[in-house]
């Protein structure tokens, strides 16, 4: 279903799975899209097959996409959405050295996930310090459950978009819609920033019990759980309760603590099958953003004083030398709580 709106010049940064996806979508839609990345094999690729031969390379994409390896004045000049899917690490490298081309009325789509280990800054945040303060108003975080290959399938999905700003919000709505890719609004950009970051962290727990033949009731209560420590951090960030409820919160951990498609929930898994995650990195074919967050997770907790036993405890398995099996014990034998506890 075509998008009803005028086509609009959007612009998407990274060619991995998802930034390959949301940009096909985006032209199936009927804009006017370019994608850019570092390799020059994948650009020639997307521009002379329609295919990307590294991400998502069974997809035939929208001939109408086209790709660059270059971020050009002109290029950046006539963009009036500016898409942001690469790592998180990676980010603020991208950026700073273009932020002074980006139009002043631009909207940045924020699709990453994650914490910068540097400075603790969730992405939205390092957007902001590297474009500056009147750019709040023009970041929209864009998260959910929503796996690249299903969306480039055309299977149905839905994520939530999150910006302070109403009519912003309203924009990105009517450039992403359609009845196969809904998209629902909130004005929490925090919320869905928190649970994007972290859901990917309890994500490798998860993984790592299912790895070790824990079955469906554990599971299931490591994912309730979960989600009550990431909304116990995301309040004491100033997050609002509900937005843990909704398609970023409960339904993006739901999808990424379950699903063998899951990069994070894979690793997790083959660490509680014994293996070793220096292998496990250099055998899964892309980025699994959870290991790096682990860290940053970890160094935020301890900073803001927040109880988040799972982010310790995959902490200490994936820098700290302990084995997935004592881990996992330890969350066990942790002693009786109340269950509903934001503080």
């Amino acid at each position: 279903m075509s998008n009803p709106g005028t086509p609009r010049k959007a612009l998407v940064l990274g060619t991995g799975n998802f930034g390959t996806c949301l940009a096909n979508h985006l032209a199936l839609q009927g804009h006017d899209v370019t994608i850019w990345g570092r390799s020059k094999d994948i650009v020639t690729a997307i521009n002379a097959t329609h295919h990307n031969p590294k991400y998502l390379p069974h997809i035939a994409l929208e001939p109408s996409l086209k790709a660059s390896i270059d971020l050009d004045n002109l290029l950046l000049a006539e963009t009036e959405f500016l898409i942001l899917a690469i790592p998180t690490q990676s980010l603020r490298n991208v950026l700073r050295p273009i932020a002074h081309l980006i139009p002043s009325n631009c909207v940045i789509v924020c699709a990453v996930k994650g914490i910068e280990n540097d400075t603790l800054s969730f992405p939205i945040q390092i957007i902001e310090q590297e474009l500056g303060p009147s750019s709040r108003d023009r970041i929209v975080v864009l998260s959910g459950p929503s796996f690249a290959i299903e969306v480039a399938e055309g299977q149905p999905t839905a994520v939530s978009i999150a910006c302070v700003n109403a009519e912003t919000n309203r924009q990105t709505q009517a450039l992403f819609h359609s009845a196969l890719f809904r998209v629902y609004t909130t004005d929490d950009p925090m919320g869905l920033e928190v649970a994007g970051a972290l859901k990917n962290v309890i994500a490798l727990a998860s993984g790592a019990a299912a790895g070790l033949g824990f079955q469906q009731n554990a599971r299931a209560a490591l994912l309730a759980r979960g989600l009550a420590e990431i909304a116990r951090i995301g309040v004491v960030l100033g997050a609002k309760p509900l937005t843990f409820m909704g398609l970023g919160g409960v339904g993006d951990l739901f999808l990424t603590c379950t699903s063998e498609k899951s990069r994070n929930y894979t690793v997790g898994y083959r660490l509680g099958r014994g293996e070793n995650l220096s292998e496990v990195l250099k055998t899964l074919g892309s980025v699994a953003e959870g290991v790096s967050t682990t860290k940053a997770a970890y160094e935020l907790c301890e900073k803001l004083k927040v109880d988040s036993p799972m982010v310790h405890v995959v902490h200490s398995v994936i820098y700290g030398g302990s084995t997935v099996s004592s881990g996992l014990q330890l969350l066990l034998n942790r002693e009786m709580k109340p269950e509903i506890s934001l503080s």
